[in-house]
């Protein structure tokens, strides 16, 4: 039996001068360990219709703040995330030509992939709550339902409020006002 090569961890400073990744496949450091995302076609799917229907909502008024699909934002010495969708309040959208990483977004959107969805209910919710994340929204493309972890107040150190959303209810946020997604419009089937 030959021995098996195991993974080095890395810190967030290894991580983020990493080359790029290939398109399509976003890495994660979690816990110091790279963890790499392989999205299928109904994740993508899921994705999409979530981010038209945030960019939609974005861009109907002005001060809406702004969408950005993945960028690795940096928790802490051991973490980098790269959110399925991220958005950003009014007046913290970071400019596109800006280098990584990115400041901790307002609200975190990550949708389950067959290789990631352990690491976002577990250790990247974690992740999230602990460094000030104020909303995280776990999408989960079997069950066809939203779940969302919010704070009721900006210094509350937990998510102490949660919400699921699923067949026939309309997603919403108190962070983003007069925002609604029907949630069987944010799972329909091509």
């Amino acid at each position: 039996m030959s021995a098996m090569q195991v993974a080095q961890r890395m810190t967030a400073d290894q991580f983020l001068v990493l080359p790029e990744p290939e398109l399509g496949r976003p890495w994660n450091l979690v816990d110091g360990e790279v963890v790499v995302n392989d999205p299928t076609a109904r994740h993508g799917d899921v994705v999409g219709n979530l981010q038209f229907a945030l960019e939609s909502w974005s861009r109907a008024e002005q001060g809406r703040g702004g969408v950005a699909v993945p960028r690795n934002v940096r928790l802490d010495p051991s973490n980098v995330f790269s959110p399925d969708i991220l958005w950003y309040a009014e007046g913290r959208v970071p400019p596109s030509d800006s280098p990584p990483p990115y400041a901790m977004p307002d609200l975190a959107v990550e949708v389950r992939s067959p290789s990631t969805w352990r690491y976002d209910v577990g250790a990247k919710k974690s992740g999230y709550e602990a460094n000030g994340l104020p909303e995280l929204w776990l999408v989960d493309t079997e069950g066809e339902t939203v779940m969302a972890f919010r704070r009721s107040r900006a210094e509350s150190p937990r998510f102490d409020q949660a919400a699921e959303f699923g067949t026939g209810d309309t997603l919403t946020s108190p962070l983003l006002p007069d925002f609604t997604a029907s949630i069987d419009e944010v799972f329909a089937k091509r």
